[in-house]
């Protein structure tokens, strides 16, 4: 099981016609993608519209994957639910289903009362009970709070707890939390990655051990290009990569979101297709927008 590296988190693809989950697309798009040397990819993420989706399709969307992806590449499963509970029965269906890692959010419904005894206390609880691994998902604009270094120490110390997914780009805090978990030979079995594409370079100055961005499931050889241009020394050819790539990026991310996402996929001859209300589609200055930032790039598939 491998964690490091560039993961893609996979959109979740709808019929057309009548809005369910169309699983032969999302099977060609873990194809397509895994045509370059990527570690694997993230299924029920925020870019996934797991909130948005009932058990059973999110099961099928695991299975799914899982059949998709070649044996020698991790699956990593979005499994954070509101309650404890719920978390621990989404986490062992992922496993039965064939993940590797579950990635789990911190509850937000009741965010004001997340205090830090709160979420150790989830995550220790999950993470007892999880068949397999299980990262931390830190996402500050979604939930509306923050990891501390003191929860993140705590919690790294737990055996079945490898790894953070860091959404920001607070580099001074990634650099906290790389540095927080490392001990005293300058190793850490915990990995802090990046989920944010325009830091990406940042991020692995800092010690990231991986990326798990949007842009990925767009162009995937690019992204795979730029972190091991980031890892390697290269630090020119990287940050000349990392500013060309930025644009569209941010696009498919904190500009335009999800559907910005699946427009780009569409424009690449990848499946992207609807969102799934209440989210709406892209208005056509938007869709211009994708489509004059990729105008580059639309050799490389």
């Amino acid at each position: 099981m491998n964690i490091r590296g560039v993961f893609p988190p996979v959109p979740t693809p709808f019929d057309v016609t009548n809005g369910d989950v169309d699983l032969p697309a999302l099977a060609r798009n873990v194809g397509r993608v895994m045509q370059a040397p990527l570690a694997g990819v993230l299924v029920l993420g925020s870019n996934g519209e797991a909130g948005l989706l009932d058990e059973r399709e999110s099961d099928a969307v695991v299975a799914t994957a899982r059949e998709a992806l070649p044996d020698d590449r991790t699956l990593i499963v979005g499994a954070g639910r509101e309650s404890t509970r719920a978390t621990v029965a989404a986490c062992t269906r992922a496993a039965a289903l064939g993940a590797d890692v579950v990635l789990v959010r911190a509850p937000s419904f009741f965010k004001s009362q997340m205090t830090s005894e709160a979420l150790i206390t989830h995550y220790r609880a999950v993470a007892d009970l999880a068949p397999v691994p299980v990262m931390l998902y830190n996402v500050p604009g979604m939930a509306g709070f923050s990891f501390t270094l003191p929860m993140l120490r705590t919690l790294a110390s737990h055996p079945n707890v490898v790894g953070i997914k860091e959404t920001s780009n607070d580099i001074e805090r990634l650099g906290q939390f790389v540095s927080a978990t490392f001990d005293a030979t300058g190793s850490a079995a915990f990995d802090v990655l990046i989920g944010w594409a325009p830091v990406t370079l940042a991020a692995a100055t800092v010690g990231a051990r991986g990326a798990i961005i949007a842009v990925a499931n767009v162009l995937p050889q690019v992204c795979a290009d730029l972190w091991t241009l980031s890892t390697s020394g290269r630090h020119a050819e990287a940050l000349a990569l990392q500013q060309r790539l930025t644009p569209i990026a941010q696009l498919v991310s904190s500009v335009y979101g999800v559907a910005g996402l699946k427009c780009a996929l569409d424009e690449v001859g990848a499946v992207g297709g609807p969102v799934r209300a209440p989210l709406l589609p892209l208005g056509p200055h938007a869709v211009e927008s994708v489509r004059s930032a990729l105008a580059e790039w639309l050799t490389i598939k």
